[in-house]
């Protein structure tokens, strides 16, 4: 079964692993070598994912937790410099609430 992670460009995820296994190691260069990310971003989350820079459900099966430090209250060093790699991620209007809708209160 094909899955897509990046419908903008047709990235599936087993090119996704292709380029990891080649040496990309950042969501940057995986868009450098395939595009993926760089239109809408909303596979960015994902490509962190098997990168193993995503949430704990998307770490990369053998990861130690020392690969993926986690401080309380703060970004780690290592996590700022995950997220300054990551590309933008546009969000649908309408997906946060107004300052008038009931949901903010």
């Amino acid at each position: 079964m094909t899955v897509f992670v990046c419908s903008c460009f047709g990235i599936t995820e087993q090119q996704v692993h292709d380029h990891v296994a080649a040496g990309a190691g950042t969501p940057r260069e995986i868009a450098a070598r395939c595009k993926a990310g760089t239109d809408c971003g909303s596979c960015v989350r994902r490509i962190q994912g098997i990168l193993g820079r995503g949430a704990p459900c998307g770490r990369r099966a053998g990861a130690s937790a020392a690969a993926h430090p986690v401080s309380s209250g703060s970004l780690t060093t290592a996590g700022s410099a995950a997220l300054a790699d990551a590309a933008p991620v546009a969000l649908p209007v309408g997906a946060l609430p107004s300052r008038g809708d009931s949901a903010a209160a």
